[in-house]
């Protein structure tokens, strides 16, 4: 009974747990699927909520391609509308350049039809004017033809002459623009300032007692002084100083460093004063020397004979209206050097000549006869080259130019000399001399006018020629120039150009 009752307790207990286990479960499982479908029902809501949210990017992104693509046609439209506008302008260009092209081939149309019946018109009176001269002139047909041939080839002939004149024209001032090309270009490239040399020279002294020992006892130190060098000692009241004056500028040098040697001694004699001017000789022998050197060295010409560039040195102390004769030549030849290079000349025949071209200065106070002779006679005496010798003889057209280094060292000698600052003159003779020589050209019967040029060296006279024929011109040329040198005195020569001008006038009434 106890073990039925166990028995039953277990089973009952059995049962119980069972359905209390069914039920259990069955709550766990609701609860499971409760936790189930809730997960469910969030990842639903959240899908739902993603797909709204790509549903509006989606359309947001549809609404900025709509756009773009609207914006896109936009411009698109724009585009081909502009390129419509520039199609029908061009179009309407066409369409003007069509109609201008038909206009002028109807004008065309219009001049040939015209030149057409000019042509037949002028054939008709040509035959017209042959059986006219036939019939005045009572030729026959053949010699008519050669009539009108004569008649044709004078005209012909006075065409090519004047269009042979043209040409003559135009090539004159070709030919002056290139020369003045070649000279600007020489005288770009050599530049040389120019310091005009006076007739005197100042010593200075230590103190005013140095006056009274060069003057000596009764004067017989200066008279010494002034005899061994051949210049004037002037001693005034400039104080500290005596003023040499002499026109040779070598005697002026040897007696200043003859009396700067005599101050520095202290020993002022006659005795003396004969040795320092012997030394100070000596001394200017050897700058002499020196300054010829320099001078060949400059111009890379150094095949010279020592003594001809002794002689050259001696231009160093020279001047010519202020103008130091060896720098003028130096630079002479640096411009003709130049000239010739550009003309393709000789160049080193130029320079020789134009270095030289002065040389008989050297010795023309010494030896009688003008520079020009005395420099051939040098040049000969020290077997300068002929060619040299004929570029040098012509600068101032005393011989007539026999090459074309000749009137290059003409052009470069008269460039150095002529040009402002390179010689020494005063304003009032500059223009006085100016004035006196148009003064003279007016005078002359049938001048119109005239004009001084180039400092002196040219007088341009403008005749009229109603009144002055070409002959004329010439004799006044020639009467004008025997005038200046009878009248008036000037450095170097004056170039006379007489011109007359012929001016045809005719008036259609």
């Amino acid at each position: 009974m106890e073990q039925f009752f166990i028995l039953a307790v277990s089973l009952g207990g059995l049962v119980v747990g069972s359905v209390a286990g069914y039920y259990a479960r069955q709550t766990i499982a609701k609860k499971q699927a409760g936790s189930i479908e809730a997960k469910l029902s969030k990842l639903v809501e959240g899908a739902k909520t993603e797909a709204r949210e790509t549903l509006l990017q989606a359309k947001d992104k549809a609404v900025k391609i709509l756009e773009e693509a609207k914006r896109d046609e936009k411009e698109r439209a724009q585009v081909l509308e502009r390129h419509e506008e520039r199609l029908l302008k061009r179009e309407e260009m066409l369409e003007q350049k069509m109609a201008g092209i038909e206009k002028t081939d109807l004008e065309l149309a219009e001049k040939i039809e015209r030149v057409k019946a000019i042509r037949e018109e002028a054939e008709s009176l040509h035959g017209k004017a042959e059986e006219k001269l036939a019939q005045v002139a009572k030729l026959s047909e053949a010699e008519a033809k050669q009539e009108i041939v004569r008649l044709a080839e004078k005209k012909q002939s006075e065409e090519l002459a004047h269009h042979l004149q043209r040409l003559e024209q135009d090539k004159l001032e070709a030919v002056e623009k290139r020369a003045l090309d070649v000279m600007a270009t020489a005288i770009q490239r050599y530049s040389r300032t120019h310091v005009a040399d006076i007739t005197t020279s100042v010593v200075t002294l230590p103190d005013d007692d140095m006056k009274g020992r060069i003057i000596g006892r009764e004067g017989r130190n200066i008279k010494a002084l002034e005899r061994l060098t051949g210049v004037d000692i002037i001693v005034d009241d400039t104080p500290g100083a005596i003023t040499l004056s002499g026109f040779d500028p070598i005697r002026r040098a040897v007696a200043k460093s003859a009396i700067a040697k005599l101050v520095a001694d202290g020993r002022i004699q006659p005795a003396r004063i004969e040795e320092k001017v012997e030394e100070a000789k000596a001394e200017m022998k050897k700058k002499i020397q020196e300054a010829g050197e320099a001078a060949v060295y400059e111009t890379s010409i150094l095949d010279f004979p020592p003594p001809l560039v002794q002689l050259l040195g001696r231009l160093a102390f020279r001047v010519s209206y202020g103008q130091n004769v060896l720098l003028h030549s130096i630079e002479a030849a640096h411009l003709a050097g130049m000239i010739a290079q550009e003309l393709g000349a000789k160049v080193e025949v130029a320079k020789k000549a134009a270095l030289l071209h002065d040389i008989g200065k050297a010795i023309d106070h010494e030896v009688e006869g003008s520079h020009l002779e005395l420099g051939r006679k040098i040049l000969a005496k020290y077997h300068i080259p002929e060619a040299v010798i004929q570029a040098m003889e012509a600068h101032h057209e005393d011989y007539p130019f026999m090459t074309p280094e000749a009137m290059i060292v003409a052009a470069a000698e008269s460039v150095s000399a002529a040009r402002p600052g390179a010689r020494r003159d005063t304003v009032e003779n500059y223009i006085r001399r100016l004035e006196e020589l148009e003064k003279v050209a007016n005078s002359f019967e049938g001048v119109d006018k005239s004009y001084a040029i180039q400092a002196g060296r040219e007088v341009r006279v403008f005749v009229v020629p109603e009144k002055v024929d070409d002959y004329a011109a010439m004799k006044l040329a020639r009467d004008i120039a025997d005038r200046i040198e009878e009248e008036l005195r000037y450095p170097g020569e004056i170039k006379v150009n007489v011109i007359r001008e012929l001016r045809a006038v005719e008036y259609a009434k």
